[in-house]
């Protein structure tokens, strides 16, 4: 669905479909889904036309809520943290680009970040529009992420990813251990976790699979080369923490730290260094590398 809300600074409307619930109007239920928010704040962006539905209404405080419908609107973070980091573009064509993401920027907003993300700072420098991630990075993990640029062509790449048709090999410092026998590989359930965002290992059919080889010792640590055959959310960061080699400077795993604040001294030692594929158009080999040091 193409939203009725244009593309502004390289931020995307975002979108809410009105799910069952006891709200008599679209205002009632903002209300309800952003406390936070000052209602009066709600009724000037209405007023502006900043909130429409899936239709290209638009919506005022007196609209009333229909179930089904899908609203759009602009968010705002205030106070937006300035993640002091910049990603390099490896490589751009009309089909796809591919960025060397630094560590604490974020692919996507979400949360506390909204233009110190990597999707927005290329829409902004490129004036990209269309520009969308075809898979992700977490905002710790820095390296390779790709990106569609052409919306005719993009079902191409993402039918990659789905397809597990792209060799992606990822590098982490980790504690040395004598006691696992190198290469390895690890297999596991993960599931959502407690708080919700992180993830656990449960017992079960195997939904995820590491490939992992030591590299070389780095002092009293070592470099491992990692092979994700699953995509699972924080996959490699869980299955380091289970085997009992937490990844450098890991805030989640295998225990959460409680402070929010980044420490830009201190970035999660993971990387994702590089991505191989088949170009689907070309016929082509593709292979991209971050330029990056863990």
């Amino acid at each position: 669905m193409n939203p009725p809300l244009p593309t502004i600074a390289g931020v995307s409307p975002s979108s809410q479909w009105l799910r069952p619930g006891p709200w008599k109007t679209v205002l009632e239920f903002l209300k309800a889904q952003f406390p936070r928010m000052d209602v009066d704040t709600w009724i000037m962006r209405m007023a502006k036309g900043e909130v429409m539905d899936e239709t290209g209404q638009r919506l005022n405080q007196e609209s009333t809520y229909r179930v089904g419908a899908c609203i759009y609107y602009y968010r705002e973070v205030e106070n937006e943290s300035s993640v002091p980091f910049v990603a390099q573009v490896l490589y751009r064509d009309e089909h796809i680009l591919v960025a060397d993401k630094p560590h604490f920027l974020p692919v996507i907003p979400s949360g506390r970040f909204l233009h110190e993300t990597l999707l927005v700072r290329l829409r902004k420098h490129y004036d990209a529009e269309d520009l969308v991630p075809i898979h992700r990075l977490d905002r710790e993990t820095a390296g390779v992420v790709m990106f569609s640029v052409n919306t005719k062509t993009r079902g191409h790449y993402t039918s990659l990813f789905r397809n597990r048709n792209v060799t992606k090999i990822y590098e982490a410092i980790v504690p040395t251990i004598d006691y696992l026998k190198m290469p390895t590989t690890h297999r596991s359930r993960i599931v959502r976790g407690e708080p919700f965002f992180r993830m656990k290992e449960v017992p079960g059919a195997p939904n995820s699979e590491t490939h992992i080889t030591a590299i070389r010792v780095v002092g009293c640590n070592a470099l491992y080369q990692l092979v994700p055959v699953t995509g699972r959310k924080h996959q490699l960061r869980v299955h380091l923490a289970a085997l009992g080699i937490p990844i450098i400077n890991d805030k989640l795993y295998p225990t959460m730290c409680a402070s929010d604040d980044d420490d830009f001294s201190s970035p999660l030692k993971l990387l994702a260094k590089s991505l191989s594929f088949q170009d689907p158009l070309t016929g082509k080999q593709r292979y991209f590398e971050s330029g990056m040091k863990l």
